[in-house]
């Protein structure tokens, strides 16, 4: 029941001046209320709905995560709590450490991202049993053994400490944030009458309305992202609520840290003083959650517990709220003992029932994840990008680029029941061919669930109308002559130095003799192509690839040479002093027929000076590429992603390849190429994410299919990065063709990469064929080999031995030997 609204004047123990807590007596509670209590219910519904899909569209999130009562003594009373307990009640003051490892590692094993740390409020200031368990571990309060466990699961486990420990001082609050990605503590109420003699909160010093706002400052200081709330149904009024939400409004506008804002329903417990209370209705409920996303605006996340509405839970949608919170496979709510979570697969499939797509997040929403300079401590950024996706989002599987693992069934057998106007518009217009806004672009990428099954079909209808049910792929060797590079690019594990990261084999630099051997053996295995690229050595100059051609056109004269990637012209043209222009056609008289559109990465200047500060430049790259079509040498067109760019900056670099190819037309096909993260540097350093998730991957052939439409008609997966499972699956997304042969592959595998060097025209056609398609081989420009190339092609006998000539004076000194012990 809502009580009468005739309390504003009663006192609280601390606040303002005056003895109240001003929040409670914002003059703005009063006009808002009677606004939103003039709407009839489904009005205000609708405009919260509204708001809630104007902010966060059909997203729904969720935390899998772990609840770590680290204990359950508290210094407060509150009348309606049954987790606080005292000292006889509990087996010991506080979990050990091997009791929080073993949850921890109970939900690491299950796919939970989040530890939940709650506790009660500063136990050792009222128990001399906590005081006495805290320093025999060497502790003189509860924040101490706090970040002591936090530290603890992060380093042992992975999961992302959330912390709700009470009321905390700033300095405690500091602490904690170096241990863990958000923290946390609800407001309740701003209602100073909670607080008096008779009141649910009475005695219990850190339920002080003003002490609460004023930790929520602190965290707003300290730049914590923050999770607060208000408890509904304790003797509060409507007016309360309001002025609680305008209270929380004020501190996230002045300092942008509230993460989210949960509307906790008040439930009845036995054996506390509130147990014969009456608990708030669903109406009532849903009238607060709607009122916060009024309040709060479209971009607030507002949560409310499904547990603690049992099985009118997925009604709660209707209210405008976009998060369920936490939800735990493993440990019950130890504050709701008796509401147990609703199974992660319910949660989705009701969700999806009212056209919502559930979606996983971690203790840090998205927006705070993508600005983790500001917002996350650096010693956790590692942790947070091995679990986060390009949207900040948790990954959503585990699959990991070149693991030999089959990625998960995302296509669905029945088209998909639900999508929005918007999308449906989007899609319409990459079918005709219409130049698709940055914004769209990113749109498609967002795409998950049933609306990820969308993109798909509609990219593979698509793929089926311009180019048939053929799926071709090419008869080629990649030779990289050396692996000895000046550039110190930060995802590169194959280029060698003395200063780089000796990875997986030592420097080599080829004689001509090696390449032109390994050339003549591809021609006899059936090869129509050799695509040659290297690292940048400090001793080649413009002739060395030129003489590179000559030597292979001297022994196969009719073997296409796909070689070159736009940094070494750029290289090469300077070494000689050529404009671009003459080096390229210079190139093209010694016998070169096409160029790899690789050194790409992603062209976004703001990503490239973090992976490769030292590289071309989008301009560069596009002027080197632009040139290369002028001159009347084709390129492919590639992208490298799933390392620290986010899908704005694929928009970016799709738009930049359209608009280079509808000048130029000299693209013959998009090739995604997903970071391998194993032995990259800047992932060994903590400095990238483990790749893209397999919904990712596909999406960007899928979206590179639409977006690019009509100038690129090929769309290419890579077997290398994605290996046989993976590009049999992306045959349903748009693809049309699956690279070539390679015979040798040393760039991805010293990545990490574990799908192997050479796939034979057999296993292309085996794959082919088991998904209904027909196998086409290839030339590099789409053409159609002579018989007698493909029929020799699969009559190839085995690989002799390669040699790679070692480069010695670019290996790392040796260590030298240890000193001996003693004087």
């Amino acid at each position: 029941m809502i009580a009468d609204d005739t309390s504003d004047g009663i006192r609280s123990s601390a606040g303002t001046t005056d003895g109240r807590c001003a929040a409670g007596d914002d003059p703005r509670a009063d006009t808002l209320l009677a606004t939103l209590d003039s709407l009839p219910r489904e009005t205000l519904l609708a405009q919260a709905r509204a708001l809630r899909d104007q902010g966060h569209g059909r997203t729904i999130g969720y935390s899998r995560k772990v609840f770590v009562p680290l204990t359950r003594l508290c210094r407060d009373v509150c009348a309606y709590c049954t987790f606080a307990a005292v000292p006889g009640e509990v087996p010991a003051a506080y979990l050990t450490p091997d009791q929080v490892l073993e949850i921890a590692r109970a939900g690491a094993k299950l796919g939970c991202k989040e530890a939940l740390f709650t506790l009660g409020d500063k136990p050792e200031l009222r128990y001399r049993s906590a005081r006495e368990a805290l320093a025999a571990r060497g502790h003189a309060t509860t924040v101490d053994y706090v970040e002591e466990m936090c530290r603890l699961v992060l380093e042992e486990t992975g999961l992302l400490p959330h912390v709700n420990a009470g009321v905390m001082t700033e300095d405690e609050i500091a602490r904690l944030r170096r241990v863990s990605v958000s923290q946390g503590i609800m407001l309740e109420s701003v209602s100073p009458r909670l607080f008096a003699r008779g009141g649910p909160h009475y005695g219990s010093p850190d339920k002080d309305p003003a002490v609460r706002l004023e930790m929520i400052a602190a965290a707003g200081r300290q730049q914590v992202p923050f999770t607060s709330g208000i408890l509904i149904g304790i003797g509060e009024t409507r007016r309360d609520r309001i002025a609680s939400l305008v209270a929380l409004r004020d501190l996230h506008e002045q300092y942008g840290h509230l993460q989210e804002i949960i509307i906790q329903n008040f439930r009845a417990k036995p054996d506390t003083r509130m147990a014969a209370a009456d608990e708030p209705d669903f109406d009532e409920l849903m009238w607060t959650a709607a009122a916060a996303r009024i309040v709060l605006g479209p971009d607030m996340h507002i949560q409310v517990p499904p547990n603690l509405s049992y099985e009118r839970f997925p009604e709660l949608l209707d209210a405008g709220i976009d998060d369920w919170g936490g939800v735990s496979p493993v440990t019950p709510d130890h504050v709701n003992p008796e509401a147990p979570w609703p199974q992660i697969e319910r949660l989705a499939r009701k969700t999806e029932d009212n056209e919502k797509i559930l979606v996983e997040r971690l203790a840090a929403y998205p927006s705070y994840v993508e600005d983790a300079a500001r917002w996350i401590d650096p010693a956790l950024h590692g942790a947070v990008m091995r679990h986060a996706d390009s949207e900040g989002f948790a990954r959503s599987d585990f699959w990991v680029v070149g693991a030999d693992t089959i990625p998960p069934t995302l296509f669905r057998a029945a088209p998909p029941a639900h999508h929005t106007v918007e999308l449906d518009r989007i899609l319409d217009r990459a079918e005709v061919g219409t130049e698709p806004t940055e914004a769209e672009i990113v749109r498609l990428f967002a795409a998950r669930g049933d609306e990820f099954d969308l993109v798909c079909r509609r990219a593979d209808a698509l793929r089926e109308k311009v180019c048939g049910d053929q799926v071709s792929w090419v008869v080629t060797r990649n030779i990289n002559y050396t692996n000895v590079c000046t550039y110190r690019c930060k995802f590169c594990a194959f280029s060698k130095g003395k200063t780089s990261e000796n990875l997986r084999g030592k420097p080599y630099n080829l004689e001509i003799a090696e390449v032109q051997r390994r050339v003549d053996e591809a021609w006899h295995r059936g090869g129509t192509e050799v695509c040659l690229q290297g690292g940048i050595h400090p001793e080649y100059t413009g002739q060395t690839y030129l003489d590179i051609c000559k030597a292979i056109r001297a022994v196969a004269p009719g073997m296409h040479i796909h070689a070159f990637s736009p940094l070494e012209i750029f290289q090469g043209a300077a070494t000689l002093g050529l404009s671009l222009r003459e080096f390229l056609i210079a190139l093209k008289e010694a016998g070169l027929g096409s160029l790899p559109g690789t050194a790409a990465e992603i062209l976004d200047d703001e990503v490239r000076a973090i992976i490769c500060p030292d590289k071309l430049t989008t301009a560069q790259w596009l002027e080197v590429v632009g040139t290369a079509h002028e001159v009347g040498l084709r390129t492919t067109a590639t992208i490298m992603f799933g390392h620290v760019d986010r899908p704005v900056h694929w928009a970016r670099h799709i738009l930049h390849v359209r608009r280079l190819q509808e000048r130029t037309g000299g693209f013959t096909e998009w090739v995604p190429l997903p970071f391998v993260p194993m032995e990259a540097p800047m992932f060994l350093r903590a400095k990238a994410r483990m790749g893209p998730t397999w919904r990712e991957a596909v999406l960007m052939h899928a979206v590179g299919r639409l977006a690019l439409h009509p100038l690129i008609t090929n769309i290419q997966a890579s077997w290398v990065k994605l290996g046989p499972h993976g590009i049999a699956a992306c045959l349903d997304a748009g693809v049309n063709d699956l690279g070539g042969t390679l015979m040798e592959e040393t760039i991805s595998r010293a990545a990490g990469a574990m799908h192997g060097q050479e796939m034979a025209p057999y296993q292309f056609t085996d794959i082919i064929r088991d998904a209904g398609r027909k196998p086409r081989p290839r030339t590099t420009l789409y053409g159609t080999p002579p018989e007698s190339r493909t029929r020799a092609s699969f009559q190839a006998a085995p690989l002799a031995p390669s040699v790679n000539t070692p480069a010695k004076k670019f290996e790392r000194d040796p260590e030298p030997p240890a000193r001996a012990a003693g004087p």
